[in-house]
Parts: structure tokens; sequence; C-alpha cells
């Protein structure tokens, strides 16, 4: 198989609580947007779903829900429910495997923040708080859908926001 052809899927969450949104700051030896803030999430491999009884047929339902709470466990400490859809984001660098990011809406479910290795801070915060932080880019415009998503609005092909920061030019991938 050509290596050109494969790629990964990441799913992350945009998790609110009392109307606010979890960042989480990524660590410094991050080799991937060092100390830069992001949403928890991370990539979806088979043993996400092959350890675990088939449950339609010969196949499994709901892996990338089930994915997405495990990296938020192990991200960020907590538990999330309500998974719904905001939006997707493809990738193709030249250096590395093509991308596809899936971001999601969630609610905080339970527990307190404790991260892993790979964050060291975190913040509740609302879109204006947001707008300050060193964000990695596409997670401003996110945490915009996922208002509209919790609005009630619905989303479709959306529109890039003109008015945030251009410090660098890529997307989030967990590494």
């Amino acid at each position: 198989m050509d290596d050109k052809k494969l790629f990964r899927v990441i799913i992350t969450a945009i998790v609110v609580k009392d109307k606010k949104y979890l960042v989480l700051q990524r660590a410094g030896w991050e080799k991937r947007w060092p100390l830069r803030w992001t949403v928890p999430g991370g990539k979806i491999s088979t043993e996400d779903y092959t350890q675990r009884p088939k449950d339609a047929g010969e196949w499994w339902y709901n892996v990338l829900e089930s994915t997405l709470r495990r990296e938020v466990k192990e991200e960020a400490g907590i538990k999330i429910k309500n998974i719904r859809y905001v939006t997707s984001l493809a990738d193709a660098p030249e250096d590395n495997y093509p991308t596809i990011v899936i971001s999601c809406l969630s609610d905080w479910s339970g527990g307190k923040i404790k991260f892993d290795h790979s964050m060291v801070d975190f913040k509740w915060v609302n879109l204006k708080e947001a707008k300050k932080i060193d964000l990695i880019e596409g997670i401003y415009d996110e945490l915009v859908m996922a208002e509209q998503v919790r609005q009630g609005k619905t989303i479709g092909e959306i529109k890039i926001s003109k008015s945030r920061p251009k410090k660098h030019n890529k997307r989030n991938k967990i590494s």
C-alpha cells in the first residue's frame, strides 16, 4: 500500500461547562505547538474498537465517541456527555501523513481537571477570553462554531473569521 494514501483520523472535544469552554496548554517539550493552547483530543486507532466486543454484527458502533471519551479522560481527567458534531478539517503536509480532524462539542459530565504529561495548564473560557489566548490556529473558529451549535443554529460550510490573529499557519494536530 502506498503510504501517501494512508491518513490519520483525530477527534477533538470542545467541552462546555457553565457556558465556558475548556482549553489546555500543551507542554513546552511537545514537538508541535509547544506551550500553545488547544482542546483535548487525539488519534483514533484500531485498538479503540478492536479491544471491545462488536456491537453491530461484524462491526462496532460509536467508535468516535468512545475514542473521544478516552482521549478527554486521558488528557484532562474529566468525563463528557452529549457529544455532537461541529466540523471537520483536512490537512495534507508533505512531511507527514494527511490528517482528518473531527471536532465535536460535548458537555462536561464530571471530574476535576487532571492532565497528563502532554498538557501543563487549563482554563475555562468564554469566546471573548479565548480570543486573548495563544490558541493553535483554527481552535478559535471551532469555538465559535461550537457556540453556534449550542445556540441551535445549523452548521454547514463554515466561513473562517478574519478577525483572529495569524501568528502561525498550522492547525492543531495532537502528537
